[in-house]
């Protein structure tokens, strides 16, 4: 994980927690959600920032443990949501998982805070997180032109989609499309992989 995006969001915890609170929920992510995942299986949200999708994810028949690399982030996320559990691993290593396997893996608007070199490596590991049969929901950011920096000092990498299919392996893809996130306005690319 590109640490001046980690540092950024530590910093900024408590203002991108404001922010994300005033976006309407991820209806739309959620929906493929409950379509592709295993109903009570063990879940993962890597990249879980404020642990609203934790949260959803547990009061809807997918319990689940949050994952960020930003210490700010998993602050704002315990204080929401005592009762949930939250730990600090960044990609690509995820050194705190371990070799932890779950049915469920979510990584929503992770992938582009790496650095594009770092991109591959990433997917494999949040694949072999999964047990067999197991399902992987990812997705990024639409980089227009070359990675760049926000105001925040966050990185935006761009990177091909094909470089993320091709860390897959032998995955079945369930979907792999682009579309404009209902919750954030910007456009994104979604691939749910399930391991055969």
């Amino acid at each position: 994980m590109d640490e001046q995006t980690i540092e950024a969001y530590s910093s900024g915890a408590s203002r991108f927690a404001a922010e994300w609170r005033d976006q309407p929920p991820p209806a739309d992510m959620y929906a493929l959600l409950q379509r592709y995942f295993t109903p009570g299986g063990k879940t993962a949200d890597i990249g879980c920032g404020t642990g609203r999708d934790v949260a959803w994810l547990n009061d809807h028949g997918f319990p689940a443990v949050g994952y960020d690399a930003a210490e700010g982030l998993l602050a704002q996320a315990a204080n929401a949501f005592p009762s949930l559990v939250f730990k600090r691993a960044a990609l690509p290593v995820l050194e705190a998982i371990g070799e932890d396997k779950y049915d469920n893996v979510l990584c929503e608007t992770v992938l582009m805070h790496l650095p594009p070199e770092e991109v591959a490596g990433a997917c494999a590991r949040l694949f072999e997180l999964l047990r067999p049969a197991g399902t992987l929901y990812l997705s990024w950011r639409v980089a227009e032109s070359a990675s760049t920096r926000d105001a925040a000092g966050r990185l935006y990498a761009k990177f091909d989609a094909a470089r993320v299919r091709e860390s897959l392996g032998d995955a079945e893809f369930l979907l792999d499309a682009e579309a404009v996130n209902r919750s954030s306005g910007k456009r994104v690319h979604r691939l749910v992989a399930r391991r055969r």
